[in-house]
């Protein structure tokens, strides 16, 4: 089933669409996740921002297959809203004027993404189900589960290092 984007007249067209808009997000996400590694002073950050991009790309895995699956085409679409969240969060850190805190705006805005493919993912997930499309809906709901694990690794992150870290500002003497 080839759909196209005038072509979306019932839930598994959406599912398609849709699938189609968070993969290519995954993949502009991947690319700048590499960039943040290297910008990133924390090592417990860089760590954790390295497992997310494992995860990013084995989503990226499972969800080509579904494209064979349901037989849609390859994509070479942009996600606006993902571009939208990278490009806030860079322009948030380059104004960063110490790495802390530019660890501390990485993290948040790593944050807000991970929120926005927690609700896409969940979404997907109940689409599947409910049209019957068990396998698939655990794909969906694994990369669901995934989001929110990373969530909980950042958010301790935050709470226990990051945030204190960035709290501590450096006065130099006049």
């Amino acid at each position: 089933m080839t759909v196209s984007y005038s072509d979306i007249r019932n839930l598994h067209n959406l599912l398609d669409y849709d699938v189609r808009k968070f993969t290519i997000a995954e993949i502009q996400l991947q690319k700048v996740l590499a960039l943040w590694l290297k910008r990133a002073s924390s090592v417990k950050l860089k760590s954790i921002i390295q497992k997310y991009s494992d995860h990013v790309a084995e989503h990226v895995k499972k969800f080509e297959s579904f494209y064979e699956e349901e037989h849609i085409p390859s994509i070479s679409i942009s996600n606006r809203v993902m571009q939208a969240f990278i490009d806030e969060a860079e322009e948030k850190m380059n104004h960063c004027s110490d790495n802390s805190v530019r660890d501390a705006s990485m993290l948040a805005s790593i944050q807000e993404i991970n929120h926005y493919k927690i609700s896409i993912y969940g979404t997907a997930s109940a689409f599947a189900n409910t049209l019957g499309m068990t396998k698939t809906a655990e794909v969906f709901h694994n990369a669901e589960i995934n989001e929110k694990q990373i969530d909980d690794r950042l958010s301790q992150l935050a709470e226990h290092e990051i945030n204190v870290n960035a709290k501590v500002s450096i006065v130099l003497p006049k």
